[in-house]
């Protein structure tokens, strides 16, 4: 399903929280939770994966992760500060210490041209410490492309985090 390179990715990711004892959580929203589905690919991931979250929509952020209602008005569900905001709210939500969120306009259509198809915006979050994040504009290279794309960014910001 996924690529060599993915997998030894997410394996690699899944050694270093291991032996950092720490639990991970997903924030997903253009990716649906392939994030989450990649690293349960990986035998054993269950001693680090605490949980993924699938928040396609603005309600299931809000919910699920705490997003405030005035945020999403203000900026969109697109933007860095709704990212910064799943991430975080993915580990006041669960058991995790860390996790990732990503949200963005995978195609083919939903593109504006303040925020393109291809528009991804990824945080990690550690607890008790800065977010990282990240902005990518993989153009229009179509959807499946510019979700595994986001996935393998988002697994590079959370090797940065740990």
């Amino acid at each position: 399903m996924f690529s060599e390179t993915l997998r030894a990715s997410a394996e690699s990711l899944l050694a270093a929280a291991r032996a950092k004892g720490l639990k991970l959580a997903t924030a997903e929203s253009c990716t649906g939770g392939l994030i989450a589905g990649l690293l349960t690919e990986i035998p054993g991931s269950s001693d680090v994966l605490d949980r993924g979250f699938v928040t396609y929509s603005n309600q299931a952020k809000e919910e699920m992760l705490g997003v405030p209602t005035a945020m999403l008005r203000q900026h969109g569900a697109v933007s860095e500060s709704v990212a910064r905001a799943m991430a975080e709210g993915a580990i006041r939500n669960s058991v995790a210490q860390i996790s990732v969120s990503v949200t963005g306009i995978a195609g083919p259509g939903g593109g504006t041209d303040e925020k393109p198809v291809g528009l991804v915006h990824i945080a990690a979050a550690r607890a008790g410490e800065a977010t990282l994040y990240r902005e990518c504009r993989f153009g229009d290279i179509g959807r499946s492309e510019i979700r595994l794309k986001s996935v393998e960014a988002a697994l590079t910001l959370l090797g940065q985090l740990l």
